[in-house]
Protein backbone atom coordinates (compact mmCIF):
# COMPACT_ATOMS: atom_id res chain seq x y z
CA UNK A 1 0.00 0.00 0.00
CA UNK A 2 2.87 2.35 0.73
CA UNK A 3 4.09 1.76 -2.82
CA UNK A 4 0.84 3.03 -4.33
CA UNK A 5 0.92 6.18 -2.20
CA UNK A 6 4.47 6.93 -3.35
CA UNK A 7 3.57 6.14 -6.95
CA UNK A 8 0.62 8.53 -6.87
CA UNK A 9 2.65 11.26 -5.19
CA UNK A 10 5.20 11.02 -7.99
CA UNK A 11 2.42 11.20 -10.58
CA UNK A 12 0.96 14.24 -8.83
CA UNK A 13 4.32 16.01 -9.01
CA UNK A 14 4.65 14.94 -12.64
CA UNK A 15 1.19 16.35 -13.43
CA UNK A 16 2.15 19.70 -11.92
CA UNK A 17 5.29 19.75 -14.03
CA UNK A 18 3.38 18.82 -17.20
CA UNK A 19 0.90 21.63 -16.64
CA UNK A 20 3.75 24.17 -16.42
CA UNK A 21 4.38 23.51 -20.15
CA UNK A 22 8.11 24.31 -19.85
CA UNK A 23 8.95 20.87 -18.50
CA UNK A 24 11.64 18.72 -20.09
CA UNK A 25 9.38 15.68 -20.49
CA UNK A 26 12.09 13.63 -22.19
CA UNK A 27 14.17 13.76 -19.01
CA UNK A 28 11.21 12.80 -16.85
CA UNK A 29 10.15 9.99 -19.18
CA UNK A 30 13.61 8.44 -19.21
CA UNK A 31 13.44 7.91 -15.45
CA UNK A 32 9.76 7.12 -14.99
CA UNK A 33 7.42 4.70 -16.75
CA UNK A 34 3.75 4.16 -15.96
CA UNK A 35 2.70 0.52 -15.67
CA UNK A 36 -0.97 -0.44 -16.12
CA UNK A 37 -2.37 -3.75 -14.95
CA UNK A 38 -4.76 -6.44 -16.10
CA UNK A 39 -6.43 -7.91 -13.01
CA UNK A 40 -6.27 -11.62 -12.25
CA UNK A 41 -9.10 -12.48 -9.87
CA UNK A 42 -11.32 -15.28 -8.58
CA UNK A 43 -8.59 -17.87 -8.98
CA UNK A 44 -7.04 -17.39 -12.41
CA UNK A 45 -9.76 -15.37 -14.14
CA UNK A 46 -8.54 -12.45 -16.23
CA UNK A 47 -9.46 -10.17 -19.11
CA UNK A 48 -8.81 -11.80 -22.47
CA UNK A 49 -10.99 -9.34 -24.38
CA UNK A 50 -9.72 -6.00 -23.00
CA UNK A 51 -7.18 -4.60 -25.47
CA UNK A 52 -4.22 -2.49 -24.34
CA UNK A 53 -3.85 -0.79 -27.74
CA UNK A 54 -4.98 2.56 -26.25
CA UNK A 55 -1.78 2.70 -24.17
CA UNK A 56 0.25 3.44 -27.31
CA UNK A 57 -2.15 6.22 -28.23
CA UNK A 58 -1.99 7.60 -24.68
CA UNK A 59 1.78 7.84 -25.00
CA UNK A 60 1.56 9.66 -28.35
CA UNK A 61 -1.08 12.15 -27.27
CA UNK A 62 0.10 12.98 -23.74
CA UNK A 63 3.88 12.53 -24.22
CA UNK A 64 3.98 10.60 -20.94
CA UNK A 65 5.99 7.39 -20.84
CA UNK A 66 3.74 4.37 -20.37
CA UNK A 67 4.59 0.69 -20.72
CA UNK A 68 2.65 -0.21 -23.91
CA UNK A 69 1.35 -3.53 -22.58
CA UNK A 70 -0.80 -4.49 -19.60
CA UNK A 71 0.95 -6.37 -16.82
CA UNK A 72 -1.00 -9.28 -15.28
CA UNK A 73 -1.62 -8.36 -11.62
CA UNK A 74 -3.22 -10.60 -9.02
CA UNK A 75 -5.97 -8.85 -7.09
CA UNK A 76 -5.12 -10.82 -3.94
CA UNK A 77 -1.43 -9.80 -3.96
CA UNK A 78 0.42 -6.70 -2.77
CA UNK A 79 1.60 -6.20 -6.35
CA UNK A 80 -1.61 -4.37 -7.15
CA UNK A 81 -0.43 -1.46 -4.98
CA UNK A 82 2.48 -0.89 -7.36
CA UNK A 83 0.06 -0.34 -10.26
CA UNK A 84 -1.97 2.90 -10.32
CA UNK A 85 -4.39 1.87 -13.10
CA UNK A 86 -5.94 -1.55 -13.79
CA UNK A 87 -8.42 -3.04 -16.26
CA UNK A 88 -10.94 -5.53 -14.89
CA UNK A 89 -12.97 -7.69 -17.25
CA UNK A 90 -14.05 -11.22 -18.07
CA UNK A 91 -16.99 -13.45 -18.91
CA UNK A 92 -19.42 -15.63 -16.90
CA UNK A 93 -20.30 -15.46 -13.21
CA UNK A 94 -17.60 -15.09 -10.58
CA UNK A 95 -17.06 -14.50 -6.88
CA UNK A 96 -14.14 -12.75 -5.18
CA UNK A 97 -12.32 -14.12 -2.14
CA UNK A 98 -12.20 -12.11 1.09
CA UNK A 99 -8.56 -11.21 0.40
CA UNK A 100 -9.51 -9.95 -3.05
CA UNK A 101 -12.37 -7.90 -1.63
CA UNK A 102 -10.12 -6.33 1.00
CA UNK A 103 -7.41 -5.51 -1.53
CA UNK A 104 -9.90 -4.01 -3.99
CA UNK A 105 -11.36 -1.79 -1.29
CA UNK A 106 -7.95 -0.69 0.00
CA UNK A 107 -6.63 -0.14 -3.52
CA UNK A 108 -9.42 2.22 -4.53
CA UNK A 109 -9.53 4.05 -1.21
CA UNK A 110 -5.77 4.65 -1.31
CA UNK A 111 -5.85 6.20 -4.78
CA UNK A 112 -5.81 3.34 -7.29
CA UNK A 113 -8.09 3.39 -10.33
CA UNK A 114 -9.99 0.66 -12.17
CA UNK A 115 -11.68 0.67 -15.57
CA UNK A 116 -14.08 -2.21 -16.02
CA UNK A 117 -16.51 -3.74 -18.49
CA UNK A 118 -17.43 -7.36 -19.21
CA UNK A 119 -16.16 -9.18 -22.25
CA UNK A 120 -18.86 -9.52 -24.93
CA UNK A 121 -21.34 -7.53 -22.79
CA UNK A 122 -21.74 -10.67 -20.66
CA UNK A 123 -24.77 -10.18 -18.40
CA UNK A 124 -23.71 -12.93 -15.96
CA UNK A 125 -20.40 -11.15 -15.40
CA UNK A 126 -22.28 -7.86 -15.02
CA UNK A 127 -24.49 -9.31 -12.28
CA UNK A 128 -21.48 -10.73 -10.42
CA UNK A 129 -19.60 -7.44 -10.73
CA UNK A 130 -22.51 -5.43 -9.33
CA UNK A 131 -22.97 -7.86 -6.44
CA UNK A 132 -19.27 -7.67 -5.53
CA UNK A 133 -19.20 -3.85 -5.68
CA UNK A 134 -22.28 -3.69 -3.45
CA UNK A 135 -20.66 -6.05 -0.94
CA UNK A 136 -17.34 -4.19 -0.94
CA UNK A 137 -18.72 -0.65 -1.00
CA UNK A 138 -22.15 -0.73 0.68
CA UNK A 139 -22.04 3.05 1.13
CA UNK A 140 -20.65 3.92 -2.33
CA UNK A 141 -23.14 2.94 -5.01
CA UNK A 142 -22.40 2.76 -8.71
CA UNK A 143 -23.84 5.99 -10.09
CA UNK A 144 -24.23 7.52 -13.54
CA UNK A 145 -21.28 9.75 -14.44
CA UNK A 146 -22.50 13.10 -15.83
CA UNK A 147 -21.26 14.09 -19.28
CA UNK A 148 -19.67 17.26 -17.86
CA UNK A 149 -17.19 15.20 -15.82
CA UNK A 150 -13.48 15.66 -16.54
CA UNK A 151 -13.11 12.15 -17.99
CA UNK A 152 -14.98 13.38 -21.05
CA UNK A 153 -12.53 16.20 -21.80
CA UNK A 154 -9.04 15.54 -20.41
CA UNK A 155 -7.54 14.85 -23.87
CA UNK A 156 -10.44 14.58 -26.33
CA UNK A 157 -13.83 16.28 -25.99
CA UNK A 158 -16.64 13.71 -25.83
CA UNK A 159 -20.19 15.01 -25.76
CA UNK A 160 -22.19 11.83 -26.40
CA UNK A 161 -21.67 8.10 -26.00
CA UNK A 162 -23.06 5.78 -28.65
CA UNK A 163 -22.62 2.07 -29.26
CA UNK A 164 -22.05 -0.12 -32.29
CA UNK A 165 -25.73 -1.03 -32.11
CA UNK A 166 -26.63 2.63 -32.46
CA UNK A 167 -28.02 3.49 -29.06
CA UNK A 168 -26.98 6.23 -26.65
CA UNK A 169 -25.42 5.06 -23.41
CA UNK A 170 -23.57 6.29 -20.31
CA UNK A 171 -20.82 5.31 -17.88
CA UNK A 172 -21.21 4.40 -14.24
CA UNK A 173 -18.69 4.97 -11.50
CA UNK A 174 -17.72 4.72 -7.86
CA UNK A 175 -16.84 8.02 -6.17
CA UNK A 176 -14.74 7.88 -2.99
CA UNK A 177 -14.47 11.13 -1.04
CA UNK A 178 -15.45 12.99 -4.19
CA UNK A 179 -12.82 11.29 -6.37
CA UNK A 180 -13.87 9.05 -9.24
CA UNK A 181 -12.06 5.77 -8.53
CA UNK A 182 -13.76 3.23 -10.80
CA UNK A 183 -15.45 3.49 -14.20
CA UNK A 184 -17.81 0.76 -15.42
CA UNK A 185 -20.00 0.07 -18.44
CA UNK A 186 -21.89 -3.01 -19.57
CA UNK A 187 -21.71 -1.78 -23.17
CA UNK A 188 -17.95 -2.18 -23.25
CA UNK A 189 -14.82 -0.12 -23.71
CA UNK A 190 -12.66 -3.19 -24.32
CA UNK A 191 -11.86 -2.59 -28.01
CA UNK A 192 -12.11 -6.35 -28.32
CA UNK A 193 -11.12 -6.42 -32.00
CA UNK A 194 -7.57 -5.55 -30.94
CA UNK A 195 -7.38 -8.09 -28.10
CA UNK A 196 -5.20 -11.09 -28.93
CA UNK A 197 -6.98 -14.34 -28.09
CA UNK A 198 -10.44 -12.78 -27.81
CA UNK A 199 -13.15 -14.84 -29.45
CA UNK A 200 -15.00 -11.70 -30.66
CA UNK A 201 -18.24 -13.45 -29.77
CA UNK A 202 -20.45 -10.40 -29.96
CA UNK A 203 -21.73 -7.95 -27.41
CA UNK A 204 -22.04 -4.24 -27.80
CA UNK A 205 -19.25 -1.69 -27.48
CA UNK A 206 -19.00 2.06 -27.14
CA UNK A 207 -17.78 3.54 -30.41
CA UNK A 208 -15.77 6.23 -28.59
CA UNK A 209 -13.91 3.56 -26.56
CA UNK A 210 -10.41 4.58 -27.66
CA UNK A 211 -11.00 8.27 -26.85
CA UNK A 212 -12.57 7.28 -23.55
CA UNK A 213 -9.75 5.00 -22.48
CA UNK A 214 -7.11 7.64 -23.18
CA UNK A 215 -9.17 10.26 -21.33
CA UNK A 216 -9.84 7.98 -18.37
CA UNK A 217 -6.18 6.95 -17.97
CA UNK A 218 -5.15 10.61 -18.12
CA UNK A 219 -7.72 11.50 -15.47
CA UNK A 220 -6.69 8.56 -13.27
CA UNK A 221 -3.05 9.62 -13.28
CA UNK A 222 -3.39 13.39 -13.01
CA UNK A 223 -6.37 13.94 -10.67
Amino acid sequence: MKHLSLYLLTLSLLATTVQCEEADLSTLNNSYRIQCGNLIYSGNRTAVCFADKFLQRFKRETHLEVVPKFKPVRLDSNEIFDTPFCAWSGENSFKLSEDERKNLRDYLIKGGFIISSPGCSDENWDRSFRAEIKAIFPDNELVKIPMNHLIFKTVREITRLTTKRKHTTHLEGIFINGRLALVYTLDGVNEARYAKGCCCCGGDEITQASDLNVNILTYALLY
